[in-house]
């Protein structure tokens, strides 16, 4: 004889098979697919176009920090900005001239309308060393330095006369060259002295041109006279 199975069980089986159809559903390919599960998705993209943000234009101003100004209120925009007064049209900023920075600033703030210098070098770089403003300094033997206030290096070099030798020599820190013999001049492949005669062999005679050291000397030559050996 068959038996109905009480109605408890009955009611299990079918709470089962329920989910067991459920699950089946949700991981359908079908399901994935169907474009009507993006529905929700569009309108809450479209409800993120159409949000409507604050608009100030024509009723106040706006600084970098996100704080109103009504119209004609001055504010600063922005932490090293110029002060601006609030218009309809929007902020009309000051454009003052500020002041040109020294060209040797070292430390500039920005915590103005314009710009300041905190700190300018006092003293002059020149070829790897440091030298204070008005200090006067040789970096070679020809050469005269001085720092100046603008923080720039001026130098003189020395002009040198020419040497009235033909063999002039450089002393140590010196920058010219001198002649420690006095003036001289090329008689043939000998230096004489100039001023005076100077008998370079048994016939010859020479004397260096007045001032014109770099020319060869004039030279006379005389009868030889020969050598007699005494018996």
């Amino acid at each position: 004889m068959w038996m109905s199975p009480p109605r408890g069980r009955m009611r299990a089986h079918l709470w089962a098979a329920s989910v067991l159809l459920l699950s089946l559903s949700v991981a359908s390919p079908a399901a994935v697919d169907n474009p009507q599960d993006y529905t929700a998705d569009e309108a809450e993209r479209t409800a993120v176009d159409n949000i409507i943000f604050d608009d100030y234009r024509g009723k106040g101003c706006v600084d970098d920090s996100g704080f109103v100004y009504k119209l004609g209120e001055r504010f600063y925009p922005g932490h090293s900005n110029c002060p601006c007064e609030c218009t309809e049209d929007g902020p009309v900023c000051d454009q003052p001239e500020c002041p040109k920075l020294h060209p040797k600033c070292t430390k500039v703030e920005h915590n103005g309308c314009c710009p300041e210098c905190k700190e300018v070098r006092n003293f002059c770089e020149y070829r790897g060393k440091t030298y204070k403003i008005l200090e006067e300094f040789k970096p070679s033997p020809c050469e005269w330095c001085r720092c100046e206030p603008n923080n720039e290096v001026h130098c003189v070099v020395s002009d040198c006369a020419v040497p009235e030798c033909v063999n002039p020599v450089y002393e140590p820190e010196q920058c010219c060259p001198i002649c420690k013999n006095g003036p001289n001049c090329f008689a043939g492949t000998t230096i004489i002295p100039a001023g005076i005669e100077v008998k370079v062999d048994d016939c010859t005679i020479c004397r260096c041109h007045n001032g014109d050291w770099w020319k060869p000397a004039q030279c006379l030559r005389r009868e030889c006279l020969n050598s007699q050996t005494l018996s």
